[in-house]
């Protein structure tokens, strides 16, 4: 059968042909061609000239995922599989791989697709309509792959169960693709013991995209006393705690990530240095500024405050509002590590907060680093929704 056409109107498309991922519905004057949501499609300009092949789906805003720009490229298993390989050659070769991203989506060519390893198990989450059709295909083409290398993998975990998903037409959907396991999973990151729940924790059970983030902060830590906010199941406090702090706090509001956190404090004996508690930040702050605590360096690790461009001016308000009041709890010369995982806080915006925050609380700040997400999470160029996470490193000075 005849692959069906998707035509764009004049003057749109300016992403996709800048190297985006996406088409959008109000980009699109046409449809020639029967074919079902889900199905792939060639992609057109206003005048005929071939842009690509992608994945359509008229029930969601994106209308077109791209998958290739070459007009010989055919979508098979054998194209699935090239691209498996790619993803993971790229991991090999850049970061450490007992746990790792293995496949990012639209930053790996496979768009809608997250895969995680967490040591011998895979998570995936499919949050689009077409990809989701070619899941057992990728996940057996990943098997394939790993076990050229020598990794056996005992157990696959679905996560599909993100509200987006509904925005394609789809229903959410978490359980075991194939026989059940253990979803308790131990990794290794960073010399820090993890127990990771890839069924009931967070996104796919563990934020891999912190890694190198967290190695990030062991040079301020030693000898210190440390306040790490948003702690989810403790990784930021504990490689505190293993770079050789001497007191640490983790603060989250999730009673289940808070016992997550001493479990895994005392997976790796620090639970008599590493504490936890379970509060809400935006209260607890204030509360300790009021009672005369400071800490050498304060960690702030918060969810994303906005998922759409509509709320990105409350957004802004609680990023300047922790900062600000975290900031007021460092001592003179000591460290804030802060950072935003929204994609739609941009780079600029995050920075000007920050420094809207330092101006309120009268410190200067003196930028130690700045960091991205790991680089098993590519930053795809042109693809914009692949850049979200920002990372800072200041030392807080009083005005001198």
């Amino acid at each position: 059968m005849e692959m069906a056409v998707v035509t764009l109107k004049k003057g749109e498309g300016r992403s996709l042909k800048a190297g985006g991922m996406w088409v959008y519905d109000n980009e699109v004057s046409s449809f020639q061609g029967d074919f079902r949501d889900g199905d792939v499609v060639e992609v057109r300009d206003f005048d005929g000239y071939f842009l690509g092949y992608g994945f359509a789906n008229r029930r969601s805003r994106i209308l077109v995922r791209l998958l290739s720009r070459r007009r010989e490229t055919v979508i098979d298993g054998r194209f699935m599989e090239e691209r498996v390989r790619a993803a993971w050659k790229y991991r090999r070769e850049t970061i450490d791989t007992s746990s790792c991203r293995l496949i990012f989506g639209e930053a790996d060519f496979l768009p809608g697709i997250v895969v995680d390893k967490f040591s011998d198990v895979l998570v995936v989450e499919s949050l689009a309509l077409g990809i989701d059709r070619w899941k057992g295909v990728i996940l057996e083409a990943v098997k394939k792959v790993l076990a050229e290398d020598g990794i056996r993998i005992r157990g696959i975990y679905e996560r599909s169960d993100a509200k987006v998903r509904l925005q394609e037409g789809m229903e959410r959907y978490k359980g075991f693709i194939g026989e059940p396991f253990d979803t308790k999973v131990e990794i290794l990151e960073n010399g820090v013991r993890y127990l990771v729940d890839v069924e009931d924790g967070q996104k796919t059970g563990f934020f891999l995209d912190q890694k190198n983030n967290r190695a990030a902060i062991h040079s301020i830590c030693r000898g210190r006393r440390v306040l790490d906010c948003f702690t989810h199941t403790g990784s930021f406090a504990l490689n505190a705690g293993a770079a050789g702090a001497d007191w640490v706090l983790g603060v989250d509001a999730s009673q289940l990530a808070i016992d997550q956190a001493r479990e895994n404090a005392r997976l790796n004996g620090l639970e008599g240095k590493v504490h936890f508690q379970c509060a809400d930040v935006f209260e607890l702050l204030p509360q300790l500024e009021r009672q005369g605590e400071s800490f050498d360096v304060v960690i702030l690790d918060p969810p994303a405050f906005t998922k759409s461009r509509s709320s990105v001016k409350n957004a802004v308000k609680g990023y300047r509002e922790i900062n600000l009041r975290g900031l007021r709890l460092v001592r003179d010369g000591g460290y804030l590590a802060t950072c935003s995982c929204s994609h739609f806080m941009e780079p600029e915006l995050f920075a000007k907060t920050i420094r809207e925050a330092a101006a309120g609380a009268r410190r200067r700040l003196r930028q130690v680093e700045f960091r991205t997400q790991a680089c098993d999470h590519p930053i795809l160029w042109a693809a914009d929704q692949s850049y979200y996470l920002k990372f800072y490193i200041f030392q807080a000075v009083e005005e001198r």
